[in-house]
């Protein structure tokens, strides 16, 4: 078979490619805002004061929507992503107090987080037993 014969992927493909190798991206960076530790070393690097960044943040805003989150396994990366369209929260998470904190918050809820109780055989939402 001569090369002269092997096509090349159609434009088509190699566009779901790119959207899919995109989305993997965009979707592993914004679960890693989950981590304090990885928001407070983008800090102190400076990396949440340049401007790009910052806008970049918002444009992750979509994730928030219900046909993206669903694909992230992390909730709190959501949160912090929201926390971080913040100029204060961005400046604070340059201090070891404010990873601590945000560690130990993070670590509380899930301490903490209850599944809710199974509804008991033969009883419906919200009635309770005697």
């Amino acid at each position: 078979m001569s090369s002269a014969t092997i096509e090349s992927p159609s434009p088509v493909l190699d566009a779901r490619a790119a959207n899919r190798e995109r989305f993997e991206l965009e979707l592993e960076f914004v679960q890693s805002l989950a981590n304090p530790y990885y928001l407070h070393s983008l800090a102190q690097q400076n990396i949440l004061d340049q401007p790009a960044f910052v806008n970049y943040l918002e444009y992750l805003q979509y994730w928030r929507q219900k046909d993206y989150a669903r694909f992230i396994h992390y909730p709190h990366a959501l949160h912090h992503l929201e926390l971080l369209q913040h100029a204060r929260f961005r400046s604070e998470m340059k201090k070891d107090e404010w990873r601590d904190r945000l560690n130990q918050k993070q670590f509380d809820h899930w301490r903490t987080w209850q599944n809710p109780p199974a509804e008991s055989a033969g009883q419906g939402p919200g009635e309770q037993t005697s």
